[in-house]
């Protein structure tokens, strides 16, 4: 069984992305660069460009991700934000920042409204507010 997710273990690794995926982009585009030094052909180019265009791709694919998975934390913490905060704090939700929405989740609901106060008094970071963090709130549903 895994270790309980902290601040120590949140950040999520997937190998077949991480090391097989990019690897594999990563290796070809090296390649066909190395070709395209000693073959100064059209095919040679053509390899370069889509090799080029997958490590962009690779890359773009995991940004998109992040971003939809971003703005649904947003929603979500948004809701619970207004049933767990008291009424003077609802009012700043707006205030927060994509990051601080991102870290806050990690809080417990009791632990929340501390978090949430202090993030935006202090202008608080995401790694600020995760290492303040006392009792972690795992999500395991991450991309």
């Amino acid at each position: 069984m895994s270790e309980p997710q902290s601040y120590a273990h949140h950040a999520r690794f997937d190998p077949w992305y991480h090391i097989v995926a990019f690897g594999v982009i990563l290796v070809a585009f090296l390649m066909s660069v190395a070709h395209l030094l000693h073959h100064r052909e059209h095919h040679a180019l053509w390899q370069f460009l889509m090799a080029f265009g997958l490590l962009v791709v690779w890359g773009r694919v995991r940004i998109y991700a992040l971003k939809v998975q971003d703005r649904l934390i947003r929603l979500e913490e948004t809701l619970r934000m207004k049933a767990l905060l008291a009424p003077e704090l609802q009012a700043r939700i707006g205030e927060l920042k994509p990051g601080q929405f991102v870290a806050l989740r990690f809080a417990s609901d009791a632990e929340l409204p501390a978090r949430v106060r202090e993030a935006l008094d202090e202008q608080l970071g995401s790694k600020a507010i995760k290492q303040r963090i006392q009792t972690w709130r795992a999500d395991h549903f991450r991309v």
